[in-house]
Order: C-alpha cells, then structure tokens, then sequence
C-alpha cells in the first residue's frame, strides 16, 4: 500500500519546494520501502509507498506516462487484474510485471472518468491528466482507503492522512462544530451522516464510491457506484447455489492472498472467519504456503460475567477450526497490559479524529502491531460477513413470510426451526409479530429496551440544527434510525456511503502504520454483488438460518462451529478488567472532565455526571455493557481530542 499526497495551484504558480517538503516530511513518520515526488509546473504529487504486492516491489510512484501526459499516484490493490487485461488486450507474458497504478492508468486512458466503475478493490488514487488540465480522482466502494482534500481559492491539496494537509501554511486548524455534533447526536458506531466532512472545518474527504474531478477552480464529487439489489438469480438446485457462491467468494479471497510476505487471517470462533480461513489455506496448501491465524482471548484473571450463549473466550471454537483445516499455525493473544483507557492519545494520533468502538480498540491495534511483529503483507478479515456471505436471520425471515400470508411455508419453517434449535414452535410467533411489525415491538419494548443515550448537549444540538440534519438521512431523536427490520437495515447500509467510513478510516491508517493491508473477501465487490442477488429462501432454509454459507463450508469448518446456533462470541467484555490498574487516574479525569465549560458546551453534563457517580463506585466487569460506562469512556475520547485546539 502507499500514502498519497499533492498539490496544486490554479492559476500556474510553482508549488514552493517547501510546502511538497512540509507534506512529505510529515507522511516519512510511516514506514516505507520508498519515497518519491513528480513535479511539473503547477503541479505536485507524492508518494510513500509500502510493497505488498510482488508487482509493487520497485514501482515507481508517482508514475508519468510520456505518450499520454498523465501522472498517477496511488494507494491501491486492484484485484479483478486478469478481466482488465482482458479489456486492454494486453499480453500474457507482460501481466505479471504490470503494478497495480498502471492498470488503473490505462484503465483512465479508456474509459476516462467512468474508470473507477471498472476497478475492483481496495484503492484511492488521483491522476493529472496534462492535455485536459484536471486532477482526476476515487476511492473504491466501502472507502477501504481514505483521501482527504483542502480546497481554496488558489489551490487544491490531497492527502491519504489529515496530518501533512495541517502542515501546510494556508490550511487552519480549526474545529468543525457540525462534524462533531453529529457524531455526539448519532448513538450508532458511525461518526457523521455524511462521509464527505472532517473534524476540521478546512478539510475534507472524497467518500466511499466517489470519484473527484479537480477543474478550472472548481471541484467535482461523483458517485460511481451504488449497490442496490441486482437482478434475482435463479438457479436449477440448491447445490448450484452453494457452488457458484463457492466460485466468487474463492476468487475474493485469492485476490487478496497476493502478497510476496507472509499472511495472516484474524480469526474468530464464528462463521465469517472461518471461512475465510478455511478458503485462504485451501489456496496456500495448493502453493505450499503456511496460513497464520491471529486470535484474541481475555485476559487469564478476567472472571466471565456473560450469559451462557455468551462466549468470551471463543478458543474451543477457534482450536476445533484450526484442527479441522490443518496446516495452519495459530497464535492466540491476550494483550496483558492494554487497554481501552492508557492508549487514547496512541488511537487519536493514528485515526486523527474520535473513535466510537473503545470497547475493542486495544485489540484491533493490538492485531496490528503483532502483524507488523510478524512481517505480515496481509491480514484476512470477515468484518462485513454478517450483510454478505453469512446474511440469514431466520425470525426475520418468518416476519416477511408472516407478512405475505405464506402461512404454508412459514409453519414448515417453524417445525424444522424448533427442531434446530428446540423449543415448540408457536411460541415464537409473539416474537415473529414484533419483528414483523417493529411498532408493536415498540409498545412491548419501550420500558426494558437498552438503548445509549445521545451525548450532545442540547442547547449545541438546537444551534446546530443538528437534528433537523440527521432527519435527512432517517435518524431520529434517539441518534439512530427509526425502528425496522434488518431488510431494511441491510438495503440502507448499502445504499448509503456512511456506515463504512468510520471503522475503515481506523482499519486504513493502522494499515499504514503497521505496513500490513488489511483485508476482507467479504467485502468484495463480486461477493457483495452476488450474495444481493441470492433469493432470500437460500439464506435461511428448512430451519437454519444463514443456511447459504452453512452449506457452502461443509467439509471447509468443522460441525461444531459450521451448524452453532447456541453460542456467540464476544470480544473485548473484559475491557473494563483492563482498566482497574488506571481506575483512579481514569477517576480523576473523568472528575476534571464533567467540569471543564469547554466540553459541557458540546456535551449533555448531566449524563456526564449521573454516569461519574457510577464510575466512582469502582470497577465493576459487568458493567461493560452499560451505556453510562460507554458514553463516559466516549466523551473522554472527545474531550482528549479536544484539546488538540
């Protein structure tokens, strides 16, 4: 992978060696296997590169093409390479040495601005086209690498990091008051309702599935790429699903096996993991290539609080998985002397913004840092699974068929369900009705339900008009969407840029800084694609839910954790063990935190101080879930990074 960065001035002027000098120096704190700029007369680009793939090995980035007047500079795994070949008739024996900048240049050459609609993969580029005077620009669907711009009358500055776009002189830093009352308004995971705004009121980003054309002083966001459900496939059997599955999603995790270093797969006690592990070392074996296997566990002296269907500490799950594929070395850690409170300044610099996921954020850096122990080119992950290959909730299923009066199928379905998972059948059909019809679910609900409150202070979210926003998008008062089903849910993440850009934004800048790419067959293109277009009796089938990549592993995982409909991992419930070391140091701040004006203006002080009195109580491990505990923790992480203005 790579970091880019350039700049360039509108109306001719040099860029001053000392503001490209400004930018590459500050992207030389990641590490690198080289550094080089292009230059030509209003125009700037650079790159720190990180060689991942056996092509990269050498590229020259930025890269100037004589015969077409382009110059690119990109962070970018392509990995539809083989159909782009295709498309460019370009010959067998030179494919192999072909990087990844170069087909997306001649892919540019092509189809011009419709280029990015072509690519599949993990990319962020941008390119100076010399005949028609214009950057041109994008980021791959999900956002899986980021690109921030400053824009001003005189100039326009990219970068894949926000630090060397604060480096330059013209660039303030100044607090964006409406990013960040969205994302103390929003109770969800995600950051803002936009993907397009920063913390910074100078900087901005190109968002998932956009490409950015750069012209006569003005600045272009497209969207080339919205994932609503294709056509259905119809298929003559069962199998012929499970096999033409078992084709795309083989070739997502080939693709993502190119690396010349070794590879990892992070690996959980659960279905999406293990897929991609059981796929990936089928490949490697095939190319006698040893597959690791990252895992985390609790700590040895964290006492498990969880209800039974809980599982903690998932490595029964995760050893039988290993066993049953063979030829895998596995590693399991527990991260001794991490946690969520001591690191907060470490994840503010690397994400450059505040975080929302503090709960599992000492083991998410954790796994990259024993990765860049290891040397790794690629860690595997299955973090899109639950929208994609494992797709299926059974209840859910049922409210649709209860819903369509397909009272037939939904009373087979019952009977094969009880007998999967036990319990009569009609029991459920309460529970059926509520999914089915969410305002129902509502009225039952509405004295026991967990929810987490929304942080802002009102009288900022009035001044704002923060809410009136979020209503645009379907967010309501509580800071998230209106009551649906998981249809619903499902068709919104992918028809909306948001929900991505948040955990990517941390996957890519840890990236960065381990020189290790992170990467997801699951969220392939392809796969995503296919798995939208499957009929929905697939996903859930005579009882089983997520019945598609049940099937799909038989004889890939072992039964114990393929056919599970017991037991659910969960990782980072012993957060709150971690902290008892720092407890009153996190005590002491917290206490300087609920009465410092300059983040009582943003943030509600009276949740702040009713969840202070809980904190001052002591440590308590089964309060990992509690909303007081989460938004506390969630507004230090704002208030440290507060302080950076």
């Amino acid at each position: 992978m790579s970091a880019i960065a350039g700049i360039q001035h509108f109306y001719n002027g040099q860029v001053p060696e000392e503001h490209s000098g400004a930018m590459m120096k500050t992207l030389a704190q990641f590490p690198a296997d080289d550094m080089k700029a292009w230059g030509k007369e209003s125009t700037f680009l650079g790159c720190l590169s990180q060689w991942i793939t056996p092509e990269s090995v050498g590229e020259v980035l930025p890269f100037y093409c004589e015969d077409r007047k382009t110059a690119i500079t990109a962070d970018a795994i392509i990995d539809n390479r083989e159909e782009l070949f295709d498309a460019f008739q370009v010959d067998q024996k030179v494919r192999e040495s072909i990087p990844d900048s170069r087909l997306i240049l001649l892919a540019y050459e092509k189809w011009g601005e419709d280029s990015p609609k072509h690519l599949i993969g993990d990319f962020a580029f941008m390119i100076w086209d010399d005949r028609r005077k214009t950057l041109f620009g994008a980021r791959d669907f999900t956002g899986t690498r980021t690109l921030y711009y400053y824009f001003g009358r005189q100039r326009f500055a990219f970068c894949t990091t926000i630090e060397p776009l604060l480096a330059l002189p013209y660039i303030s830093k100044s607090l964006n008051e409406e990013w960040l009352a969205e994302y103390l308004a929003i109770t969800g995971m995600i950051d803002t309702a936009g993907a397009e705004t920063t913390p910074y009121n100078t900087i901005f980003q190109v968002p998932p599935s956009h490409s950015i054309t750069v012209k006569n002083t003005r600045v272009k966001l497209t969207r080339y790429c919205s994932l609503r459900p294709e056509k259905t496939l119809h298929f003559k059997s069962d199998e012929e699903y499970v096999e033409a599955f078992q084709e795309v999603f083989q070739k997502a995790v080939n693709s993502r096996l190119r690396t010349f270093r070794p590879v990892a797969s992070q690996l959980s006690g659960g279905l999406d993991s293990g897929a991609v592990t059981s796929f990936a070392a089928k490949q490697m074996q095939a190319g006698n290539k040893q597959l690791h296997t990252f895992s985390y566990v609790p700590v040895d002296d964290f006492d498990d609080f969880t209800p039974r269907h809980l599982i903690p500490d998932e490595r029964p799950f995760i050893k039988e998985t290993v066993d049953h594929i063979g030829g895998i070395k596995d590693h399991y850690f527990d991260f001794k002397g991490k946690d969520s409170y001591s690191e907060i300044d470490e994840m503010l610099q690397t994400v450059e913004m505040p975080y929302k996921f503090h709960e599992n954020s000492f083991w998410l850096k954790g796994m990259f840092e024993k990765a860049a122990d290891h040397r790794l080119g690629v860690l595997l992950n299955g973090d899109r699974g639950n929208f994609s290959i494992s797709w299926g909730s059974a209840l859910d299923y049922y409210a649709v068929l209860l819903n369509r009066f397909k009272w037939i199928k939904l009373f087979q379905e019952l009977n094969y369900y009880s007998l999967t998972v036990g319990g009569p059948r009609l029991r459920r059909i309460p529970l059926i009705l509520r999914r089915g019809h969410p305002m129902i679910d509502l009225f039952f609900s509405k004295n026991n339900t967990w929810f987490l409150p929304p942080l802002i202070n009102e009288e900022f979210a009035q001044r704002t008009g923060i809410y009136d926003k979020l209503a645009q998008h379907s967010i309501n008062k509580t800071g998230w969407f209106k009551k649906s089903n998981m249809y619903e849910d499902r068709r919104k993440l992918f028809e909306h840029i948001f929900p991505w850009n948040a955990g990517n934004t941390f996957t890519c800048k840890m990236s960065l800084s381990s020189q290790t790419w992170k990467r997801d067959p699951s969220n392939d293109l392809r796969v995503v694609r296919f798995c939208l277009s499957v009929p929905e009796e697939q996903f859930v089938k005579d009882g089983v839910d997520r019945s598609l990549i049940r099937r799909a592993t038989e004889h890939y995982l072992p039964d114990k954790v393929r056919l599970n409909h017991r037991f659910r991992g969960v990782q980072g419930a012993d957060w709150v063990h971690r902290l008892k070391p720092w407890w009153q140091e996190l005590t002491s701040e917290l206490v300087q935190m609920c009465n410092d004006d300059r983040i009582l203006k943003y943030v509600d002080g009276n949740l702040l101080k009713a969840a202070l009195i809980k904190i001052r109580e002591g440590p308590k491990d089964h309060c990992a879930t509690d909303p007081d505990y989460k938004n506390i923790m969630r507004a230090l992480i704002v208030y440290r990074f507060l302080q950076k203005f």
